[in-house]
């Protein structure tokens, strides 16, 4: 897409962060730590070559070294895992898209065995922004809805039910989704 939509040119104009300084009421991270206030916006995309596994009760949905760890200011990362290391049988296209001003428009998929699927339990950008373009390929999934882990330790969710951030013990914040940081 050579030019941006209006509505993704309004939304990018909307931070008051954008990982220039961290707040005053950031906490300090500790050795071996990341601040979420230290990322930069827009987002910068990183490998990460970590065991990240997804779960639905027993079956594994998706098992990568070769994952990409979005970051964003203010948010614990989102790891989006090459589609050829999910087992695309677990997904079936659900209704709905959302938009994001950095990535583009968002796909979801309900996640798990046709008897016990978890609806919109993951995302995909089908077709990203240039500056994305590399998701393009890529899932992610919600760790408050399936069993996400990163080098074997449980993700836990990013607070607020929407955004799909990862929260790992290398990430300090506080983070974006408790009520009143929307704008973060």
């Amino acid at each position: 897409m050579s030019r941006l939509p209006d509505w993704a040119r309004r939304g990018r104009g909307l931070w008051s962060h954008v990982g220039a300084g961290r707040p005053d009421f950031a906490v300090e991270p500790g050795p071996g730590q990341e601040s979420v206030w230290d990322y930069p916006r827009p987002p910068r995309l990183v490998r990460d070559e970590r065991v990240v596994e997804v779960r639905h009760g027993e079956h594994l949905v998706a098992r990568t070294t070769r994952a990409l760890r979005l970051l964003e200011t203010a948010s614990p990362p989102t790891f989006y895992l090459p589609v050829d290391d999910v087992e695309i049988g677990m997904l079936t296209r659900a209704p709905g898209h959302s938009r994001c001003e950095w990535k583009g428009e968002a796909s979801y998929w309900d996640v798990g065995p046709a008897e016990d699927q978890v609806a919109r339990a993951a995302w995909s950008y089908e077709q990203p922004f240039a500056d994305y373009s590399v998701l393009a390929g890529h899932l992610s999934f919600y760790p408050a809805l399936l069993l996400c882990t990163v080098a074997g330790e449980a993700v836990r969710p990013q607070p607020g039910g929407f955004y799909g951030g990862w929260v790992t013990d290398d990430v300090v914040g506080p983070f974006k989704g408790e009520p009143g940081t929307g704008a973060w």
